[in-house]
């Protein structure tokens, strides 16, 4: 888990954002919002992960949930902070970042 946060972490700086996670949360944050979520369960000795990196949703959208059980947790974006980045682009960060990392 920690080691797939440091992966998005990696992926973030890449893009030229700071972000960092929380102690005794799961996600990545950057200017304290979250930025990534992740999702891990384990059953029957079969895992099932994914992660979510926020890039140009509608952040409206989280006002009328509790994103990751977390109450009164602002999210971003990397459209919220400025950063003008295509799907390609992320997903090239993404990709070296696990790569580097797995």
């Amino acid at each position: 888990l920690r080691a797939v946060e440091e992966a998005l972490i990696d992926a973030l700086d890449a893009l030229g954002i700071p972000a960092e996670p929380q102690p005794g949360l799961t996600g990545v944050w950057t200017r304290g919002r979250k930025i990534a979520s992740i999702g891990i369960r384990v059953r029957h000795w079969v895992s099932f992960h994914g992660v979510s990196l926020n890039v140009n949703p509608d952040l409206e959208h989280f006002s009328g949930i509790v994103p990751c059980g977390l109450k009164d947790t602002p999210v971003t974006s990397l459209a919220a902070l400025g950063i003008e980045a295509d799907m390609a682009r992320v997903d090239a960060a993404l990709r070296a970042a696990f790569a580097e990392a797995f």
